[in-house]
């Protein structure tokens, strides 16, 4: 999924020229046609989506330096180029001043503005990035800093909201890696004691002998090797949040304590001759089944029902596909400036490779293979040859077969079409043979379509055509307006292939009645 750019101008010609632009420079063009439709698309639900904007600074209705006015005043972080046929250097400064992060004057060639898109979304990235990681140690991490285009998670973040406003006790479950400790610190940051400490502990990762230790605290010569003191985890949270992850992990002469300590509001330290009252709002992790623990009598039924107040559900990873792309450039931008790299871009074919892997692991597992590429990048890009591991554990994909030149599609024959047609090569016989192109580990990247199955046969035409048309609604993320004119058909014809490819069935998301699309289908 291609960043989204926002271009603002009154002129159709100049609209037009840079939509061509930046839809050749591989990001997804937004076009309104003045400032007062520019400033309502960016203060509707679609404004959370853009990357950036090309902002004409002349306009007949509102100018340029009202749309930044009005951004500046809803605290909306996206770049702005400025762009206008009147480049003196006083509009230069007032822009500036005004919020443009770069100054262009048209007519603006196709080089210089890709490098200005370029530079801007690197550094509104980083920015991001250093911004959340300083609410994140400050205790104040937000729901807004949680990157997702996935329904089902946005969904799941509206749930944790509620949550956040109120003391309830939260149990977060889902698979390990999927980022249930930054929907705890989400919670508490949004909540009413953000002020004070968040304190988060892996119960996995802690003896069994020093768990009530650690958790609720001990006093000095309590047990061979207590020299001191030590309050304990509650009361170092207490006026704060707790975050217990994997609290399935935890033995049961702790679950005893820990359940008391929930019903009385108060831990009773190794060693102390009186418990010690804790003010403590409890948030839980787990990666397991506590049901079919607690069946197993393996985790206390009591405990159970009061840590499952309020369940929140995180999905893994690849039931969200469409947070891949969004997730990975994010990493980019960490690892590049933690590197002093200045690898800020990702190819399309890596990016698909990335969407269509399934990632066990989860985040986790995606931020550490963007962290490895990032090491083995030399240049300001990250292509396939970034993600060996990935790639050679992508299955359900063909080589591609190699064809004659009239039959090969041309570069940019379609979306995202990069190579060129092979090259024919003297066999020895009469007739030149062409070349078969092997792909590595049966991986068909962007712009190189499978032509032959498994046995080595031709696929079928109905296959290959469901394939395309699949791959268009991802790519354009379910826009089917979009998706129709991109494969040249109307939009009538393209829901009857749907309908006889039997893939109208897949589609989650429906169209509205008004003939607006859906934001993000699931294949």
């Amino acid at each position: 999924m291609s960043e989204r750019i926002l271009i603002v101008d009154d002129d159709p010609v100049q609209r037009r020229l840079l939509d061509n632009m930046v839809r050749k420079f591989g990001y997804e063009p937004l076009v309104a046609e003045g400032g007062d439709a520019a400033a309502s698309l960016l203060a509707g639900p679609d404004g959370s989506r853009i990357d950036a904007v090309i902002l004409d600074l002349v306009m007949p209705d509102l100018d340029g330096l009202g749309v930044l006015a009005k951004m500046r005043d809803a605290a909306l972080a996206i770049p702005v180029i400025v762009q206008t046929a009147h480049g003196g250097i006083d509009n230069v400064v007032t822009a500036m001043r005004a919020g443009a992060a770069d100054f262009v004057a048209k007519p603006v060639g196709a080089e210089r503005l890709a490098v200005s898109l370029r530079n801007v979304l690197a550094a509104s990235a980083l920015e991001g990035e250093l911004a959340r990681i300083k609410r994140s140690r400050a205790g104040t991490l937000s729901f807004k800093d949680i990157i997702t285009r996935s329904a089902r998670m946005r969904a799941v973040l509206r749930t944790a909201e509620k949550a956040a406003a109120s003391a309830i006790p939260v149990l977060i479950e889902g698979q390990s890696g999927v980022g249930k400790e930054l929907i705890a610190r989400a919670i508490h940051g949004s909540g009413e004691r953000r002020a004070k400490s968040f304190v988060a502990v892996n119960c996995g990762a802690i003896p069994d002998n020093l768990v009530e230790p650690i958790l609720f605290g001990h006093e000095k010569g309590a047990f061979t090797g207590a020299t001191e003191r030590h309050t304990g985890k509650f009361v170092e949270a207490s006026g704060g949040t707790l975050f217990l992850d994997e609290v399935g992990e935890l033995p049961l002469a702790a679950q005893v304590k820990l359940l008391r300590a929930i019903q009385e509001g108060e831990v009773e330290p190794v060693g102390a001759k009186k418990p010690v009252k804790v003010d403590v709002r409890l948030i839980c992790a787990t990666n397991r089944d506590l049901i079919a623990d607690v069946k197993a009598n393996r985790f206390r039924e009591d405990l159970f029902y009061r840590l499952h107040v309020f369940p929140i559900a995180v999905p893994a990873l690849a039931e969200r596909p469409e947070d891949v792309p969004e997730l990975t450039r994010h990493f980019l931008a960490r690892f590049a400036a933690e590197e002093g790299k200045r690898t800020h871009r990702i190819t399309t074919e890596a990016l698909a490779l990335l969407t269509t892997y399934r990632w066990p692991g989860n985040v986790r597992q995606l931020e550490n293979a963007v962290f490895r590429a990032v090491v083995l990048a030399e240049g300001d890009t990250v292509g396939l040859a970034e993600f060996p591991q990935i790639a050679s554990q992508i299955a359900g994909f063909v080589a591609a077969a190699s064809v004659a030149p009239e039959m090969m599609a041309s570069p940019g024959a379609f979306a995202g079409a990069t190579e060129s047609p092979p090259v024919a090569v003297d066999d020895g016989d009469d007739a030149p043979a062409f070349a078969q192109a092997v792909a590595p580990p049966a991986f068909s990247p962007v712009g190189t379509l499978a032509l032959l199955d498994g046995n080595g046969g031709v696929r079928p035409l109905d296959d290959i055509e469901a394939e395309v048309i699949r791959f268009a609604i991802t790519h354009h993320r379910g826009q089917m307006s979009e998706v129709a004119r991109r494969l040249r058909i109307g939009r009538s014809t393209l829901y009857r292939k749907l309908d006889s490819l039997g893939l109208d069935n897949q589609l989650t998301d429906q169209t509205t009645n008004d003939g607006s699309d859906a934001d993000t289908p699931a294949l």
